[in-house]
Parts: C-alpha cells; sequence; structure tokens
C-alpha cells in the first residue's frame, strides 16, 4: 500500500471518528489539514532517503564499472607475461564485477521507479492539500450558515411561528380597541372650529330670518 492510499485511510477514519463523535466541523477540517501537512513531511521525507540511496547505488555501480575494467587491464597484462592462469583469475574477478554491476542497474531502475512514485504522491498530496486550505474558509462558512439556518428552524418551527402570529394578531386587536376607545370619546364632542362655524351659520340663519319677516310684513301692508 503507498504512502498516499495510507493518508487518505487515516484521514477518511477520522472523518468517520469526528462524525460519529459530532465534533466541531472546524476542528475536523484543521486536523484533515494537519494530517495532509504530515503525511506530506513523511513521504518528502521519504522520497529524500530514496534520493540518496539512489545517489549512494549511482556511486557504486561507477566503482564497480572501474573495478571492471581494471580486472580486465590486469588479465591483459596477464595474457602479456604469459601467465594464462592469471589472466583467467583476472577475468573471474572481471565477470564477479559485472554480475555485481547488473544486480545494481536492476536496483537503480527500482529506485527510479519509487521516485517516480514518490514525486506522484508528493504532488497529488500538495495539490489535495492546497485544494483544502483553499476551501477552509468556504467551508466553515458554509458550516456557520447550515448551523443558523437549522438554529433558526429549531427555533421557529412551525407551531412556534403560528403561536408568534397569533400573538402579533392579538397585538393588533389591542391596538385596534384601544383606537376605537380613543375615537368614542370624540363622539358628540366638537372642537373650537366647529363651535365658530356653527356661530356662523346661525347667524346667516337669524339674518334669512328677519330679511323673510321684513319681506312678509311689506306685503302684508
Amino acid at each position: 500500500m503507498s504512502i498516499f492510499s495510507r493518508f487518505q485511510d487515516i484521514i477518511n477514519a477520522n472523518i468517520n471518528s469526528l462524525l460519529d463523535r459530532a465534533e466541531d466541523p472546524e476542528k475536523m477540517i484543521r486536523l484533515m489539514i494537519q494530517e495532509m501537512e504530515e503525511t506530506l513531511i513523511e513521504v518528502r521525507s521519504t522520497s529524500a532517503k530514496v534520493l540518496a540511496d539512489k545517489k549512494t547505488l549511482e556511486r557504486r555501480m561507477a566503482a564497480l564499472e572501474k573495478e571492471a575494467d581494471t580486472w580486465e587491464e590486469k588479465a591483459a597484462l596477464a595474457l602479456l607475461k604469459d601467465r594464462e592462469d592469471l589472466a583467467r583469475a583476472a577475468l573471474a574477478e572481471q565477470s564477479a564485477a559485472n554480475e555485481t554491476l547488473e544486480i545494481a542497474k536492476e536496483e537503480l531502475l527500482a529506485l527510479d521507479s519509487h521516485v517516480l512514485d514518490l514525486n506522484s504522491e508528493v504532488a497529488q498530496l500538495q495539490q489535495k492539500l492546497n485544494d483544502a486550505k483553499a476551501k477552509q474558509k468556504s467551508m466553515l462558512a458554509r458550516e456557520q450558515t447550515a448551523r443558523s439556518k437549522l438554529e433558526i428552524r429549531r427555533r421557529f418551527n412551525r407551531d412556534k411561528l403560528n403561536e408568534a402570529f397569533e400573538k402579533f394578531e392579538r397585538y393588533e386587536r389591542k391596538m385596534d380597541d384601544m383606537e376605537a376607545e380613543v375615537e368614542s370619546y370624540d363622539i358628540g364632542s366638537k372642537d373650537l372650529a366647529d363651535e365658530i362655524q356653527d356661530l356662523a351659520r346661525d347667524e346667516k340663519v337669524d339674518q334669512a330670518l328677519e330679511q323673510l319677516k321684513a319681506r312678509m310684513s311689506q306685503k302684508a301692508k
């Protein structure tokens, strides 16, 4: 199992555990990011170690190549000196060095593959970490909005809303009664302007009455 796969298992386990315990979402997100950062450090540390092993192996391979060449030179020198026995022994050492070199080449290929896998995991993990950090504020804001809406709905469910409307209607009715009571005191009462207008109207009636009496008196004569 790769480190990245193990990391995903850790994150999933933590998420499930936090959800089961109804932990604070902010704490959950912070823990996820912390897990990502710690795993990223671990993967990079492993990658650095593999790269160091690769350099060590490359130096070893260079030494084996040089050793094989040296044994070949010694075998050639032995033949020049008519020492075929020494030449054979030198070539045997060269063969052993070459065999070790081939094994080292296979190890190098495996290390190269491992480095590529680690680089891919680092890139994926870094991208996920960047995405998580970018979405952290948005996720917390969404959680807060959802929590607020839920709290409002819990506080003001349908029954409570109906109760609130009924209270409002009772207060409205009470205001109507108060206003009606005020208006009842005004019934049959007149203000100063109305009384003055009535006096003016009475005076006109009186004048008309006197004029009518005068005309009738003249006709009687």
